[in-house]
């Protein structure tokens, strides 16, 4: 009796099915990581680089606020450090990556709502552009 073509009906019967199976199982892991790469992955590197930027943009004069919550003004800049002056008579001596944020003075405050002011004129400008096209074809 001989077993080698029944095994081998066996093997090509059994190789459809688990290509069906396969691609079930690789699907939801494949949905997984796709979902974590734009949930959790391209935010924290977008977060990371904003953060780079800001940490190489210091200068001497800028207020700034540390991780551990202290607030002071930028007073000389090293290659990896900064020098804070916190008071009159106080300077402390900071890595650049215990730098939390930097505040934003007065006029760029300013410009950013200028900016934001502008953003909304003219997307309200657009948004009333068909209404106001219908006006007018309806006085017609």
């Amino acid at each position: 009796m001989s077993f080698i073509p029944f095994l081998q009906a066996a093997g090509t019967a059994g190789s459809a099915s688990t290509t069906g199976a396969l691609t079930g199982t690789l699907l939801p892991f494949l949905l997984i990581i796709i979902i974590f790469y734009f949930f959790l992955i391209r935010p924290q590197n977008k977060k990371q680089k904003e953060t780079e930027k800001m940490l190489a943009a210091l200068k001497k004069g800028d207020k700034v606020i540390t991780i551990g919550g202290i607030h002071g003004t930028i007073s000389s800049v090293k290659e990896k450090t900064v020098i804070v002056k916190v008071d009159e008579n106080t300077k402390l001596e900071f890595n650049r990556s215990a730098i939390a944020s930097v505040e934003k003075t007065d006029a760029e405050k300013a410009k950013e709502a200028e900016e934001k002011s502008k953003k909304g004129k003219k997307s309200s400008e657009t948004a009333d552009a068909p209404a106001e096209a219908e006006k007018a074809e309806e006085n017609k």
